[in-house]
């Protein structure tokens, strides 16, 4: 089994006609996605990569049966592109804007929560499930099938550390890219029962930075309810504190949110910490045998 995407996952791209939605929509026809909709105004009737392009979420919904949105809208209009692909009944919208204002992020949140919508993102490289449906940006070369779940808050290094665990002969079953603004639809605490659910996921890799309590916060969860091995890496360990590194949520204060105080949490819930990233797929390869063999 896959988590959040399937082969019943149809998407619809909101900003298609712009260079990265049109760009990204390519990619993950490619993928095997079933790009049925783009939604751009004033710009219905026309189609990009084949894809038949309407003025609204709702009237693409209506034409095609989309079921998921894929958000390339500029930041300034993000939050009303997700208030419309809520109020068109989508049930997964990955956001891949970033620069989205705090404020209007919680008001997406909160919207989407209030009615059923689960938001991967904003400023995130999105979801992919190799042979089955990718929505996002997430290069379609580093996927390969198998038993790993991978949930990440940062961008380029999933992309190292999904194409690592594939070099390795393991593959994935799901990858989730979070995002990394301080505030995210979907956190580690969300994904993790997602993955501990599916049967076909022997093993959860995650992928941390500095900044906020979402590890210490996925530790807690891990230590109770995760019967599966994890693995984990947390970026940003030579970070100077109070010095924003990359993402919006990167930033150490007043000595929280530390790589040190992440790592040591997620070490006593008996996750394998990595100090470098190459060091993951040698380490998952390690626990899967020790799975196998209990």
């Amino acid at each position: 089994m896959t988590v959040l995407v399937d082969r019943d996952t149809k998407v619809v791209v909101q900003g298609i006609t712009g260079h990265q939605g049109t760009v990204h929509t390519r990619q993950m026809q490619r993928f095997g996605t079933r790009v049925v909709a783009g939604v751009t105004p004033g710009k219905a009737g026309t189609q990009v990569e084949g894809v038949p392009v309407y003025d609204a979420v709702a009237d693409a919904v209506r034409a095609t049966g989309a079921n998921t949105s894929c958000i390339f809208v500029p930041a300034p209009f993000a939050r009303d592109a997700l208030f419309e692909a809520v109020d068109a009944g989508i049930r997964l919208a990955v956001v891949v804007t970033e620069h989205i204002p705090f404020h209007d992020m919680l008001s997406m949140y909160h919207y989407a929560l209030a009615r059923g919508t689960r938001i991967i993102g904003p400023n995130c490289p999105g979801i992919g499930a190799p042979g089955v449906a990718k929505v996002g940006i997430i290069p379609n070369v580093v996927f390969r099938p198998g038993p790993v779940g991978v949930i990440s808050r940062s961008g380029t290094l999933t992309y190292e550390i999904v194409s690592g665990i594939s070099e390795k002969g393991l593959g994935e079953t799901t990858c989730i890219g979070l995002g990394g603004d301080p505030v995210v639809g979907t956190s580690f605490v969300d994904a993790l029962p997602l993955f501990e659910a599916d049967p076909d996921t022997k093993l959860i890799v995650l992928v941390g930075e500095i900044g906020g309590t979402a590890e210490e916060d996925a530790a807690d969860y891990i230590r109770a309810y995760v019967h599966k091995p994890v693995v984990a890496y947390i970026a940003g360990a030579s970070a100077p504190p109070g010095k924003r590194m990359g993402h919006a949520g990167a930033i150490v204060l007043r000595g929280r949110g530390t790589a040190e105080s992440k790592q040591s949490a997620l070490r006593a819930a008996g996750v394998s910490v990595a100090r470098f990233p190459y060091e993951i797929p040698e380490l998952v390869a390690d626990r899967l045998r020790a799975a196998s063999h209990r």
